[in-house]
């Protein structure tokens, strides 16, 4: 069996170390994104292994070149975040104003943030909001005295790297973001019935004795077909009983030998066209409007069918609810009356400039998150929702529209990017 096999059992089977080892094995997690330190003296590699990087009185992250170090934290007291930078030339505390700083940001699909610092009490204070997530390669540039001091390390959080093949082993779906148009549903519950004005009860047109019947209950008829024949009592002539319409004969009463005696011998249903009967209870029913698209599917199959509100019954059942019909057009058959059914009801419809896929949504720390796909490589996107309706979720903002997200199998992605551990260095 080779890894991609591996790899997509162990999804399927739930084995989390197979999974591990797999993805280790491929590298597709982020133990290979490994933080760098650059000087002017010299280049450190610390893996996300290796302990923490050395924190400053501020609890910023320091730097060192010689007896130059600088400390930076991303601050975020009453304010969005953003950066703060101190600095200290053997081991001297000095004054913003003789510092010159810039910190760029290369996100994942190539963009870049340019931070300039301008002083601000004992600090330097980065011009640009830090959105999320936190996850880039940070590049510094400090200049003290006419001397540049530069460093690079990797700050990557939610981010993970799957091969193609395997991502299609996995059947990680994805789809791209943006304008949609929703549909606001409710979820309601009935069954199907027969259609009664597809019904026929047929009796005999006069009284007399039943000399043959050619039709069984169950069977299926066509318009015109023989039924019965009858020999009238009065002039002891025979006449033949014929369906009116195509359909089912749901009912026989009728056997050789017997008096019609005006009682019903047959009923025939065209099942071409059935009832749903859903009950709307009263905090729905102000919403459900005359002709309002209704998606119908039957509990017990799966099998789904799509009609319109036909009829508002203006009567309330003894449990306060209110039933409404939906006509729908069963020529497949697959509808039978009797079957419990549930249906979503659409009360509303909303465009939204941008939205995703529901089945695409995961958390990550008090997040709500899709994970953006560029490439081989998967990160978060923190989403602030609007309007959740079907299978859409709408985005106010966290995603820009026309990126390639994951919209189904997340959890796939999920699983890897927790397995990693990578954390936010704040």
């Amino acid at each position: 069996m080779n890894n991609t096999m591996k790899y997509a059992l162990a999804c399927r089977i739930g084995l989390p170390l197979l999974l591990v080892s797999f993805l280790t094995a491929c590298g597709g997690t982020n133990s290979e994104q490994a933080m760098s330190s650059k000087g002017g003296h010299g280049e450190t590699a610390l893996s996300e292994h290796e302990a923490e990087p050395e924190k400053g009185p501020h609890r910023g992250r320091l730097l060192n070149d010689g007896d130059f170090t600088l400390e930076l934290a991303i601050f975020e007291t009453g304010v969005p975040p953003e950066f703060r930078a101190w600095a200290t030339k053997s081991g001297k505390t000095l004054s913003p104003n003789e510092l010159e700083l810039n910190i760029k940001l290369s996100r994942l699909g190539g963009k870049v943030d340019d931070i300039n610092f301008a002083p601000q009490g004992d600090a330097l204070r980065g011009d640009t909001v830090i959105y999320e997530p936190h996850s880039f390669v940070v590049t510094i540039n400090a200049v003290h005295n006419g001397v540049t001091h530069t460093w690079e390390y990797d700050n990557f959080e939610g981010r993970t790297k799957i091969e193609t093949a395997v991502a299609e082993a996995l059947e990680i779906g994805t789809a791209v973001a943006g304008s949609v148009d929703m549909q606001e549903t409710i979820r309601v519950y009935g069954q199907i019935v027969a259609n009664s004005e597809r019904l026929r009860k047929i009796t005999a047109r006069f009284d007399g004795a039943i000399k043959s019947v050619a039709a069984s209950q169950g069977e299926q008829v066509r318009k015109g077909q023989k039924l019965a024949t009858v020999e009238s009592n009065e002039s002891l002539q025979l006449f033949t009983i014929t369906s009116p319409i195509r359909g089912v004969i749901t009912q026989r009463d009728a056997n050789v030998g017997e008096q019609t005696d005006g009682r019903q011998l047959f009923t025939i249903m065209d099942n071409r066209s059935v009832w749903a009967e859903l009950s709307v209870f009263p905090t729905d029913l102000a919403q459900v409007k005359m002709g309002a698209p209704v998606t119908v599917t039957d509990t017990t199959s799966g099998y789904t069918v799509n009609g319109k509100i036909a009829q508002i019954n203006p009567l309330a059942e003894a449990d306060q609810s209110v039933k409404v019909r939906v006509v729908l057009d069963n020529k497949k058959g697959q509808l039978r009356p009797g079957r419990h059914i549930s249906a979503h009801i659409t009360v509303g419809e909303h465009t939204a400039t941008l939205a995703v896929k529901r089945s695409g949504l995961q958390t990550f720390r008090d997040f709500t998150v899709v994970y953006a796909q560029i490439g081989e490589e998967y990160e978060v996107r923190m989403l602030e929702l609007g309007l959740q309706a079907g299978e859409w979720a709408e985005v106010l903002g966290g995603l820009e529209s026309g990126t390639r997200y994951v919209s189904e199998n997340s959890y796939v992605i999920k699983a890897d990017i927790e397995k990693s551990g990578a954390s936010h260095d704040h």
